[in-house]
């Protein structure tokens, strides 16, 4: 282990760290709330490892919703990663055996802090590896720690799921006041309400991310221009 770089790491994953303990214990409250214990809370985590989608299949489970309709609900809500992650797949296709990981274990959140430039003397892929695999510790350990803590006192899970909200709030004002270019938060704001008013709330997320796309590759040099100055 190259200590230097995972402290780097450590210390780059705070906020997420933070975000990913209250609102994976957010999850961990509600599905103990459902009848579920640890090994769902913990099994979850590890493989469904999907804020957003983990909240969304809540009740799913409790009505039993069928496999194909889960399969669909699960490509729709996560089909956002198949967008921002191509821009990651040269890098990770570097990491050699590693590379599987990095694209499985990538989210939004783990993306904000891949896409952050490093100090010359910190280590890039290891950098990735440990901020991914410390991303997911927390996770995997919010939820648990939530679903414990449900299952053993009584809890009022009135309003918890908003816990994902507020995460990505924050974790988008950091972005905003760590960037020098606005443009492509601009972007996304825009398209994201434009598509929302034509599209509706259930539809809207993946004409906002295309036409996203679309525009921020118009705009590619300005963009470019703007973050090297």
């Amino acid at each position: 282990m190259n200590k230097k770089t995972f402290r780097y790491a450590l210390v780059q994953t705070m906020p997420v760290m933070v975000g990913y303990l209250f609102v994976g214990a957010a999850f961990g409250l509600l599905l103990a709330d459902a009848g579920y214990g640890l090994p769902w809370a913990a099994s979850m985590a590890l493989i469904v490892y999907g804020g957003s989608l983990q909240f969304a299949l809540l009740p799913m489970i409790a009505s039993h919703t069928s496999l194909v309709t889960v399969a669909v609900m699960s490509l729709s809500i996560c089909s956002r990663q198949m967008f921002y992650g191509l821009s990651l797949i040269e890098r990770f296709k570097k990491m050699g055996k590693k590379a599987l990981y990095m694209i499985y274990s990538l989210c939004d959140e783990t993306y904000s802090v891949l896409i952050t430039d490093v100090p010359e003397d910190i280590d890039r892929q290891k950098f990735d590896f440990y901020v991914a695999a410390l991303d997911m510790c927390y996770w995997v350990s919010g939820c648990s720690l939530g679903n414990l803590f449900g299952s053993m006192i009584p809890f009022d899970t009135t309003g918890v799921d908003f816990a994902m909200i507020a995460l990505f709030v924050v974790i988008c004002t950091e972005q905003w006041i760590g960037s020098k270019n606005h443009l492509p938060a601009i972007t996304g704001a825009v398209c994201g309400l434009a598509c929302l008013v034509v599209f509706g709330p259930d539809n809207f997320i993946l004409p906002a991310l295309a036409g996203s796309m679309l525009v921020l590759m118009m705009l590619k040099n300005k963009v470019e221009v703007t973050k090297d100055e």
